[in-house]
C-alpha cells in the first residue's frame, strides 16, 4: 500500500510542476508590465502571488 501512495504522489507532483512553472512564467510577465506600466500595487500583488507560487514549487519539487 505504501508504494502505491508513493507512486500516486509522485504522478500528482509529475502533472502539478508544470502548472506551477507556467503561472510563475505568467506571473513574471505580468509583474514586468506592472513594473513598466509603475503599478505600485500590482507589483506587491503579484510579488505576494509569486512567493506563494514558490512556496508550492519547492514543497512539490521536495516530495
Amino acid at each position: 500500500m505504501k508504494h502505491v501512495m508513493e507512486a500516486l504522489r509522485k504522478r500528482e507532483a509529475e502533472e502539478k510542476l508544470p502548472v506551477i512553472r507556467m503561472e510563475i512564467d505568467y506571473e513574471l510577465v505580468t509583474l514586468h508590465d506592472a513594473m513598466i506600466a509603475e503599478d505600485v500595487e500590482k507589483i506587491k500583488k503579484t510579488k505576494k502571488r509569486l512567493s506563494e507560487l514558490r512556496k508550492q514549487l519547492i514543497e512539490w519539487s521536495i516530495e
